[in-house]
């Protein structure tokens, strides 16, 4: 599966959070999100991780900076989103939420995760 880089924010619907993952300290993952004006709508996760930075003080640890997710959509795409757990300065301030990648849908033969 060829996956297209995207980089985009997304705007998820408001009350339409997976909560499960706040138990585990992970953002509320989207059930429904809007990209490019286009409803989206998550039919399964197959993949999370994290991804993980210095402390910006000059301590020795270590703090978690992006969640990741690598889901199915309802109509089969299979996109990789992830959340900025500290938003960005600027005009993007507010977007948490992004669409890193979109790849057409496939059936799983020969797929590779990261």
């Amino acid at each position: 599966m060829s996956e297209e880089f995207i980089g985009e924010q997304i705007v998820p619907v408001p009350g339409m959070i997976h909560t499960l993952g706040m138990t585990r300290r992970e953002p509320g993952l989207p059930r429904r999100f809007t990209w490019r004006g286009e409803p989206c709508e998550v039919a399964e996760v197959i993949e999370r991780w994290k991804q993980t930075g210095p402390c910006t003080s000059g301590s020795g640890e270590r703090y978690v900076r992006k969640h990741w997710y690598r889901i199915r959509t309802t109509d089969g795409r299979v996109m990789q989103l992830y959340f900025e757990r500290q938003a960005r300065r600027g005009r993007q301030q507010k977007s948490r939420w992004w669409l890193y990648t979109v790849g057409a849908s496939d059936d799983d033969s020969g797929r590779t995760d990261v």
